[in-house]
């Protein structure tokens, strides 16, 4: 299984769909390429000095990849969906109504709005979100991918070191974006099947604590590291055959039932 470029995506749910955070890092491999080359921010240098992506800025260049027919396989290290219990309170019955649903009452892909400002009920005072606490989870609920790994921490805690809560909530509503810019062009995994079509983009969930030590850091950055070792690991494990095994893991139909709802970490087995 093998794809036209593999990238990483070091995510952060710091501030608003527009602000430049150092901590939101790219990085792309060619297959059998010699390194991962980081991908800058398509707005010129400042002074000279590259300035940092944005949330919007990264979901229009992955639109604008995939849209001009390229095989990406895209590794994002946040949540893309949450646990089934979740769905069972909202009764939500299946992961694009869960997108819709998510994005409507956590419209975090909107210009300006940071998921504090959801969470406090800001934007609802301000007419511009449903009232805050209707969509909600407990830190101590978990999807299946994370027990089965041994650090991966819930999608419902927004706070604290290593928490992925808030890139979670900040990066769902653009992964409803691009399958509404993009459609058929690209398989979300595995919501959209186990197994991604062969010639087909593909999108999936990423936890990089798995691989980022098998990599030298060097001069990077925790955050440049992270997409630096996604898109290398992807790519390497295309090269060695052992990418269609990333991508089904060993679950009972029961299992598999469930995961198709709450999403799955590429890797994780």
């Amino acid at each position: 299984m093998q794809f036209d470029l593999y990238v990483g995506i070091d995510y952060s749910g710091a501030e608003t769909a527009r602000s430049r955070l150092a901590s939101l890092q790219v990085y792309a491999m060619h297959p059998n390429g010699s390194a991962p080359e980081r991908w800058h921010s398509p707005t010129p240098p400042n002074n000279g000095k590259r300035v940092n992506w944005t949330r919007r800025e990264i979901a229009e260049r992955l639109r604008d990849e995939i849209g001009s027919g390229k095989h990406l396989l895209v590794g994002i290290d946040h949540g893309f969906s949450f646990p089934v219990s979740y769905f069972d309170r909202y009764g939500l019955k299946s992961w694009p109504e869960f997108l819709t649903d998510f994005a409507h009452h956590w419209p975090t892909h909107q210009d300006y709005v940071y998921v504090d400002f959801v969470r406090d009920g800001d934007l609802h005072r301000r007419g511009h979100a449903p009232a805050p606490g209707q969509r909600v989870g407990n830190s101590d609920e978990f999807r299946l991918t994370e027990k089965w790994t041994s650090s991966a921490k819930s999608v419902f805690r927004l706070d604290g070191q290593g928490t992925v809560g808030k890139s979670t909530h900040a990066g769902i509503p653009w992964l409803l974006w691009l399958r509404e810019q993009l459609g058929s062009a690209v398989h979300f995994w595995p919501f959209d099947g186990w197994m991604p079509p062969v010639g087909k983009a593909v999108i999936t969930e990423v936890y990089p604590s798995i691989f980022r030590n098998r990599y030298p850091r060097e001069s990077r950055t925790p955050d440049e590291q992270d997409a630096y070792a996604t898109a290398r690991w992807m790519s390497e494990m295309a090269a060695r055959d052992a990418l269609a095994a990333c991508f089904t893991p060993p679950l009972t139909f029961d299992e598999q039932t469930v995961a198709s709802l709450e999403g799955w970490i590429l890797g994780v087995r």
